[in-house]
């Protein structure tokens, strides 16, 4: 480069000067007087000195050149050692490292019930009981975990250390998860946690290594798997990071229980847990009760806590589910995202690309229904997010537009799919080599397809009519390795026993149908330290908890607007595949209606606008099937005195209309 720099002007000069001098040379010398010849030899002579000069101009310019550009390589290598050191040894690291004045002290603790079942439980005291006065003083003077150490943390503390006590003896805490303590609970935590997420961008980037998780839907028992197995010492003492990729609730009897656990782990590792948006925290879908029975997530907070105060839960939290983030990106390397990746709709060229194109999605997003204040475009790429799948063999061959890629889900509603063309694109654009996703149900946990590119993770074992040899998985993004990491189905269940289980014999039918409500069947009633409460409303003095759940008033739906996917017109995965039709909801079931009647509850002016990792042979490759498995047909709810037909043809969403809005 300084060659031709320093060269072409002055080169071409010297070469045109040579070229001009050639020219004026005397054709002959016979017809060149004496006085001729020697002005010829004098022009000759001045020519030569000229050219010389040119020359030592251009190689003293050269050298001048080299000189700066060492000294400016120079200057670069002593700012990137400073650095480095900077990162090694400077604030920058030690930001990430202060101490804390607590240690964790590890015991193991034997369950109440008669599964006798041993817990590793870490407790934290505070340090420097032995130490010298001067260590002491030291470690007195470091601050408490959580800022100010304040009556606010200790407060969120207590709160937090609620949750993990019921999460982990679930059945000891039967009373405390019907009761109004529960419900007030729930609403600060989503309080909290939104202000968490507030701070968040639509797509997350961390290093691993981390953990991901697919879908749970209410599942406590699998969730227990991956909590006594993964983060044993709990999350806080565990390396790495967690990732959920979304639908943490319907399906399961449990989704107070796991979303109030996920949402506290958030609270308390915000940096360390992340939880993605999943179609099912959608208010369209979570409060879809006339397809989901008492499975649904908005049946189970009327249930628990009464219609008003359960309708007030079941908001707060889906405004809590409207702040969560859409995707992550691990390691630079790896996309995490729910359903798949959305289409483009800016020139894949620009920097950035599709997911620039996430990060501009509304900080507050409804979805299903959508917001007044959401853009079309990014509405359509949030649906993208949570609703696609990757195109089947078939769908390969026929209807994936071979320019870009998508097509039609079979999943319907105006879903889409993604296929080998849109894959590629996508990861060649972004600089990525995977794709991580949930949102659909296999046997064997995690499942591998378009190449050994895209993985499906699936985190419940039940609900899905998987079998009884079904697994729960998980992956573990280890720096350069991932991981599989399994339920075996002869793992051995702790926490829901069957009707027919000799641990219950002893329960009462009464309590055995109060447990089941609940998703648990405790396993010795005797052991119980709580008494179900008679729910009463909130007093007065705790106003600012009842207003809690309706803080969004400047967020309105937009009644007339439809969503790029209409929930009533999809089904709950493609159809063609061995994902069977839920037994609590198939095609001729007469369940009655369970429109829920909020006619007495206070509302706000808001309110009223409103595969395991198989073999893979190269002569299979070709043939490859699509990680969809297909489920019932979800149909609108008929009966004869109302028709849902969703949101295309009604301009009102199914949630909005289920509650009476």
């Amino acid at each position: 480069m300084l060659t031709s720099t320093g060269l072409g002007p002055l080169g071409s000069t010297f070469n045109r000067r040579r070229s001009a001098t050639n020219n004026n040379d005397p054709p002959s010398s016979s017809a060149a007087s004496s006085n001729g010849t020697s002005s010829g030899i004098m022009v000759n002579i001045s020519d030569k000195s000229r050219s010389k000069s040119l020359l030592r101009e251009r190689d003293a310019k050269i050298a001048a050149l080299e000189k700066e550009v060492l000294s400016l390589r120079n200057q670069i290598s002593n700012l990137s050692n400073a650095d480095n050191n900077a990162i090694t040894y400077g604030s920058a690291s030690r930001r990430g490292k202060h101490l804390t004045p607590y240690g964790n002290t590890v015991r193991v603790s034997i369950s109440k019930c008669s599964a006798k079942r041993r817990q590793l439980l870490a407790e934290r005291a505070r340090m420097g009981r032995n130490a010298s006065i001067a260590t002491q003083k030291a470690l007195n003077a470091l601050p408490d975990e959580g800022g100010d150490g304040g009556g606010g943390f200790s407060s969120q503390q207590a709160l937090i250390d609620r949750i993990q006590d019921m999460f982990r003896s679930p059945h000891e805490h039967v009373g405390y998860l019907k009761s109004e303590q529960f419900a007030k609970d729930m609403l600060k935590l989503n309080k909290k946690v939104r202000a968490v997420l507030e701070d968040e961008p639509r797509c997350v980037f961390l290093q691993s290594p981390a953990y991901v998780f697919g879908d749970i839907h209410g599942n406590l028992e699998d969730l227990h798997f991956f909590s006594d197995n993964v983060w044993n010492l709990g999350m806080s003492l565990t390396a790495g990071n967690f990732v959920f990729l979304g639908d943490y609730v319907d399906r399961g009897m449990s989704c107070l229980e796991v979303v109030s656990y996920l949402l506290a782990m958030k609270l308390m590792l915000p940096h360390k847990v992340f939880l993605l948006r999943g179609n099912h925290e959608t208010r369209d879908v979570n409060g879809w009760e006339e397809h989901y029975g008492a499975r649904s997530y908005i049946a189970q907070c009327r249930e628990r806590f009464g219609e008003e105060i359960g309708y007030k839960v079941w908001e707060s939290t889906n405004q809590t589910f409207d702040r969560l983030p859409l995707a992550a990106v691990v390691d630079q390397d790896i996309f995490c995202v729910h359903g798949g990746i959305p289409r483009p709709i800016s020139d894949s060229s620009v920097e950035g690309g599709r997911i620039k194109d996430i990060l501009n999605v509304s900080k507050v997003a409804g979805i299903n229904p959508p917001y007044e204040h959401e853009d079309d475009n990014y509405q359509q790429v949030a649906s993208d997010c949570i609703w696609s799948d990757p195109a089947s063999e078939e769908q390969e061959q026929y209807s994936v537009d071979r320019r870009t890629g998508y097509g039609d889900s079979l999943r319907g509603g105006g879903a889409i799919c993604f296929g080998h063309k849109a894959v590629t694109n996508f990861l060649q654009q972004q600089g990525f080599s995977y794709i991580m996703r949930a949102h659909e149900a296999h046997a064997e946990g995690v499942a591998v397809s378009k190449g050994a590119r895209v993985f499906t993770v699936f985190s419940t074992s039940k609900d899905h009519n998987q079998g009884n040899n079904a697994m729960a998985g998980c992956i573990l993004i280890d720096f350069e390795k991932m991981q599989v990491i399994n339920r075996s189905p002869a793992y051995r269940n702790q926490y829901v026993h069957r009707r027919d289980s000799v641990s219950i014999a002893m329960l009462s039918e009464a309590e055995i149908a109060e447990r089941v409500k609940l998703g648990l069947i405790t396993s010795d009633p005797r052991e119980e330290q709580f008494q179900e409460e008679e729910f009463e409303e909130f007093e007065e003095e705790e106003e600012e908890l009842q207003d809690s759940s309706f803080e969004d008033e400047e967020y309105a739906f937009d009644d007339r607007r439809k969503s790029s996917v209409d929930p009533c017109g999809t089904r709950a995965s493609p159809e063609k595949s061995n994902h069977d039709s839920h037994d609590y909801f198939m095609e001729g079931n007469d369940m009655p209606s369970q429109r829920i009647d909020f006619s007495g509850a206070t509302t706000s002016r808001k309110s009223k606008k409103r595969g395991g990792f198989d073999a893979i042979r190269e002569d299979e490759e070709d043939d490859e099937e699509s990680t969809v498995n297909g489920d019932d047909d979800m149909e609108p709810f008929d009966d004869d005195e109302n028709h849902y037909y969703g949101a295309s043809s009604t301009g009102m969403s199914p949630g909005m209309r289920r509650v009476g809005i």
